[in-house]
């Protein structure tokens, strides 16, 4: 199964439709921050949770299972990711989540924690504390490995980012 994360897009919907066009994902997560109106989201199979910036109503956070893992979705600004994951992780303890996505930051991460993997898309509209936008593609497979590659929103390849990871 192939999932799209994004994050921040801050109103951007039309290259959030572009990106969601080109990827054609099985499944698409947006971790908040798309500051325009919900109508206006692809129409898609989604989650998308609720930013710092956004005023829709839309949840604070979601919870999905896809492919056999249990995605937790959050925006971030509520666990001071900018800080640390501890209280991500320990969220993530507590929700038995395999996958956590967060933004907030505007900055791609992709890391493994014990059989947990945090993952932040970075921004497609404007990153922080990175060169270029990007937005993460999460390969599921059923034998629990998956594959974590980020993209910029022109659909080349980002190195050095995302990974391989057993859970």
């Amino acid at each position: 199964m192939k999932v799209l994360v994004t994050s921040d897009s801050h109103g951007k919907a039309s290259l959030l439709a572009k990106i969601v066009e080109q990827e054609k994902a099985d499944y698409v997560i947006h971790c908040g921050d798309f500051c325009t109106e919900k109508k206006q989201l692809p129409s898609v199979a989604m989650t998308v949770v609720r930013g710092n910036c956004d005023f829709e109503e839309v949840a604070n956070e979601a919870e999905v299972n896809l492919a056999g893992y249990r995605f937790y979705v959050t925006h971030g600004h509520r666990y001071q990711v900018k800080n640390s994951l501890l209280p991500l992780s320990l969220l993530a303890q507590e929700k038995e989540a395999d996958i956590v996505c967060f933004g907030h930051s505007h900055f791609p991460l992709c890391e493994q924690e014990g059989r947990k993997v945090f993952l932040n898309p970075g921004s497609i509209q404007s990153p922080r504390g990175y060169t270029v936008p990007t937005y993460a593609i999460v390969h599921l497979n059923k034998d629990r490995h998956i594959k974590v590659n980020y993209f910029e929103p022109n659909g080349n390849g980002v190195p050095n980012l995302g990974g391989s990871f057993l859970l």
